[in-house]
C-alpha cells in the first residue's frame, strides 16, 4: 500500500513539473504564430517602414462593431475622422502604430472592453515623375514600383535623359531634399522623381 502511495507522489510530482514548462512551450508557440501573422500580413507589402499619409485610403475593420468599420481617407492635414474617437493625427505613423493607437483609445475611452481593431491600405497616395520624360505627371502607386517603373508608367526618356541617374524627393523626408536614385531604387508613395538632363 504504502509503495503505491508513494508511486501516485511521485507521479503527481512529475506532472506538476511538467505543466509550467508546456504552458511556457504554448506560450512561446503562441507569440510565434503572432509573430508570423504579423510578417505575412505585412506592415503593408512592398512598402517596408512605410508611414501613411496624405491622400491614403485606408479600410478600418473593428470586430463586432460596424458603426466603426469603413474606408477612410487621410485628409491634406494628415487627419482621419472616426465615429466616436473623432479626429485622429495619423500622418506619419506605421499602420502598427495607428492600429495600436485605436484600440488603446477604444479601450481607454470604455467604448469596448477587448477591442479588436485592423486595417490596411486600400489605395496609396500617388507619386509623381517631372523632368526629361515624355509624360510628366502624377501616377497611380503599385507595390514594388521602382525608379524605372516609374520612368516606364511616365512614357519613358526623352532623347536628352540622363537614363543611368534620377533625383528623388522621398515623401518621408522631413527636408525635403532631393537625393540621387539609381533605376532600381524603390519608389514609394507620395515620392517626387526628376529625371535630370544629360549634357553631352
Amino acid at each position: 500500500m504504502r509503495s503505491k502511495v508513494l508511486m501516485w507522489l511521485a507521479l503527481l510530482l512529475v506532472s506538476l513539473s511538467v505543466q509550467p514548462a508546456m504552458a511556457q512551450d504554448m506560450a512561446s508557440a503562441g507569440g510565434s504564430v503572432a509573430a508570423a501573422q504579423a510578417a505575412a500580413s505585412g506592415e503593408l507589402k512592398g512598402t517596408s517602414g512605410y508611414r501613411l499619409g496624405a491622400g491614403d485610403k485606408v479600410k478600418i475593420t473593428v470586430y463586432n462593431e460596424d458603426m466603426l468599420s469603413g474606408q477612410y481617407e487621410i485628409s491634406g492635414s494628415g487627419i482621419m475622422s472616426l465615429p466616436l474617437i473623432g479626429e485622429v493625427p495619423v500622418a506619419g505613423r506605421s499602420v502598427p502604430e495607428v492600429i495600436a493607437y485605436l484600440t488603446k483609445t477604444l479601450k481607454d475611452g470604455g467604448y469596448m472592453l477587448n477591442p479588436s481593431v485592423s486595417m490596411e491600405v486600400m489605395n496609396y497616395r500617388p507619386f509623381y515623375v517631372l523632368g526629361e520624360i515624355k509624360d510628366p505627371g502624377k501616377y497611380a502607386y503599385v507595390s514594388d514600383m521602382n525608379v524605372l517603373n516609374a520612368v516606364a508608367l511616365a512614357g519613358g526618356y526623352t532623347y536628352r535623359a540622363k537614363k543611368d541617374k534620377a533625383l528623388i524627393i522621398r515623401a518621408s523626408d522631413p527636408e525635403k531634399k532631393e537625393q540621387v536614385a539609381k533605376p532600381g531604387d524603390q519608389v514609394m508613395p507620395g515620392d517626387i522623381i526628376r529625371i535630370p538632363e544629360r549634357f553631352f
